[in-house]
């Protein structure tokens, strides 16, 4: 039996062993989908290299090791989020959520949202808002085609909940913080679930932070349903210590004529496998996937995305840059599918990557599947080093070497971060990204997190 299916067997007895503690957090509705993602997950197994889509990320070497404890319910500590917050962005200082090892936190603060706008854990929202669950949970994200979707569907109990109600222009951007601190190491999942209706507007702010050196794991999943003519954005920032390991699952379902932006900015991790699935399911949707990726030491980061033009008359553009040092490893695998009657698609990829020595290592997959001949689609891969004519003239003009080196790095990584439309977090995320450039960057000062 290998390491991976010794796991699978853990989990599998962790999950029936601890049932009652797991179904018993008065979240009726969540409990409904467990038993089918318990037999999905038996049938199914963990990834291993040879899954095509795992094939260049080796979880086994991640996720098995030392012995890690699970939480099965909401940490008993409290924390003045005054103290251990305190946003520097002006535009993002109101609207704040913490999510601490998975489960919402009880004592946030309450949030000056738009009439009908609903903010809260998703336990919560199982009870106050069943419609809502019923309509929308585990429709996006199917258990039966992935084991980590059947994994995350089996445990997860709590998470974000947002809604977004018809018309609705939500002005200020919703940060959620999500947390890992334990002084144990620790397997964490969670689920977050959001609706923006018909005509709505909306920005999300995932931000990704360990409080301590432990090990963590986490299986995070997020369903997005983004209505007719509706504009959404979703930035996600991940800045956890070198000993965790996320794998990031996002499912965004899409109807006509919307407009939806994901921005994912990873910089720092042990390894961080960031997988996008998403239907275009209404004439004339825009989605727009970008990702950058820093690397360095033994990190690994991965990107998958699955961009399905499902009806005619929509188009997709992704792209995804990764900047590689010392003995980090990446992998880029992504797939535009057009289906039959999805004519006049225009859908585009880019993969672009620099490796800074001679032992970082990239592989890319760009992928077209497409069944109509009435497209516009075009997809590829670069991976190579620093231009070295761009570096002459840059030293040329008096500039020393590291700083030009540096320059080049930042001009290129710029392509994604200008693709975030919030100016204020903009700027801070390209200072951000500049000090991790710089070897510099620790703790997200955005939000102050105090890490004694």
């Amino acid at each position: 039996m290998t390491k991976l299916e010794t796991l699978q067997h853990e989990l599998l007895d962790l999950f029936t062993s601890n049932k009652e503690t797991i179904t018993g957090q008065d979240a009726p509705l969540l409990n409904e989908f467990r038993a089918s993602a318990f037999d999905d997950f038996k049938r199914l197994g963990i990834p291993t290299k040879k899954h095509e889509n795992y094939k260049y990320t080796n979880l086994e070497s991640y996720l098995t090791g030392p012995e890690y404890s699970y939480e099965l319910a909401p940490l008993n500590f409290e924390v003045n989020l005054d103290d251990l917050f305190h946003c520097d962005i002006p535009e993002l200082a109101t609207r704040i959520a913490l999510v601490l090892n998975g489960f919402y936190y009880k004592h946030n603060r309450p949030v000056d949202l738009p009439e009908g706008v609903i903010l809260c854990g998703l336990a919560e929202a199982s009870r106050e808002y069943p419609e809502l669950i019923k309509k929308h949970y585990g429709k996006y994200a199917k258990a039966e085609n992935d084991s980590l979707v059947a994994l995350n569907t089996m445990f997860a109990q709590d998470g974000v909940f947002l809604y977004i109600p018809k018309n609705v222009v939500l002005d200020t951007p919703i940060q959620i913080i999500n947390i890992a601190f334990s002084l144990m190491d620790l397997r964490i999942t969670r689920r977050n679930l959001i609706i923006v209706e018909d005509s709505a507007q909306g920005s999300v702010l995932f931000c990704d932070h360990t409080l301590c050196g432990k090990s963590f794991i986490t299986n995070s999943l997020t369903e997005i349903y983004v209505g007719e003519n509706t504009n959404f954005d979703l930035t996600r920032l991940q800045n956890e210590n070198g000993n965790s390991t996320q794998i990031s699952n996002t499912f965004i379902h899409q109807e006509g004529n919307s407009n939806l932006t994901t921005n994912t900015l990873s910089l720092h991790g042990g390894l961080i496998r960031n997988n996008t699935y998403a239907k275009l399911n209404g004439e004339n949707s825009y989605n727009n996937t970008y990702g950058l990726f820093l690397s360095d030491g033994n990190q690994h980061m991965s990107t998958f995305t699955n961009i399905h033009h499902a009806k005619p008359h929509c188009t997709s553009d992704q792209l995804v840059k990764g900047i590689l040092n010392d003995t980090s490893t990446g992998a880029f695998n992504g797939k535009i599918y057009v289906d039959k009657g999805a004519i006049k698609t225009e859908a585009y990829q880019r993969n672009n990557n620099i490796l800074l020595s001679k032992t970082a290592k990239m592989n890319t997959k760009p992928q077209l599947e497409i069944y109509n001949d009435d497209v516009k689609c075009s997809h590829g891969a670069t991976i190579g080093q620093l231009d070295t004519n761009a570096l002459f003239y840059i030293r040329s003009r008096g500039i020393v070497y590291e700083e030009a080196r540096h320059l080049l790095m930042y001009a290129f990584a710029n392509e994604v971060i200008g693709k975030i439309k919030l100016e204020a977090l903009r700027e801070r995320m390209i200072d951000m990204v500049d000090r991790r450039l710089r070897g510099e960057l620790g703790a997200c000062e955005n939000c102050k997190i105090i890490h004694n």
